[in-house]
């Protein structure tokens, strides 16, 4: 993988565990020169990661839709900015600069950032790795809600392979880089065609 985005709050939560796991992930990326692509924010959790791998001389590339392109908000020492129109603009623009998806806790956005990329995959619009870094346990109501749809026949079981999980930066990173896309279901070979 070049280049990630990072989906996350733009609040820093309660715990500082997120914070923490947050400047590691920023410093990690740095280090094994993946540039990062994130909604351009200096608050929260996306500010701690920028700010991190700015801080290690490591890329980082904001999309910011023009409703958010505020003073109080953008992060004035990212270089490369992208304005857009808007939020749905924003993901486009995203997606086509990357080669994966990692997600850290957030709020509502950051879970409709999560489930759009793994929609993607599951559609064979994309075929990018899609993480989820589930610090502290964040997650782990998300993960029973996957389980519990696939149980009641909303998400077929095979799908659950398209979400990989990490419980650590190096876990998470690792398994991102052996990601293997699987191969498009019967059902969707026959939408396609």
């Amino acid at each position: 993988m070049k280049r990630v985005v990072v989906f996350c709050g733009s609040s820093l939560g309660f715990n500082s565990i997120y914070r923490d796991t947050a400047k590691e992930l920023g410093k990690v990326l740095a280090e094994k020169n993946i540039g990062m692509v994130y909604g351009g924010g200096k608050l929260g959790m996306m500010g701690i990661i920028a700010d991190a791998i700015l801080d290690h001389q490591g890329e980082v590339i904001g999309v910011i839709p023009k409703l958010l392109e505020k003073e109080e908000v953008v992060h004035h020492a990212v270089e490369e900015m992208i304005v857009c129109r808007r939020m749905s603009e924003r993901k486009v623009t995203m997606s086509k600069l990357v080669d994966g998806y990692i997600t850290l806790p957030g709020g509502f956005g950051t879970l409709d950032e999560l489930f759009e990329a793994l929609t993607l995959n599951q559609l064979h619009i994309e075929q990018k790795p899609v993480g989820l870094l589930n610090i502290n346990g964040f997650f782990d109501a998300t993960l029973q809600q996957i389980q519990h749809m696939i149980a009641e026949g909303y998400i077929k079981p095979e799908n659950q392979q398209l979400l990989i999980v990490g419980n650590s930066v190096e876990e998470l990173l690792d398994k991102m880089q052996a990601y293997q896309a699987p191969e498009k279901s019967d059902v969707i070979n026959k939408v396609v065609r």
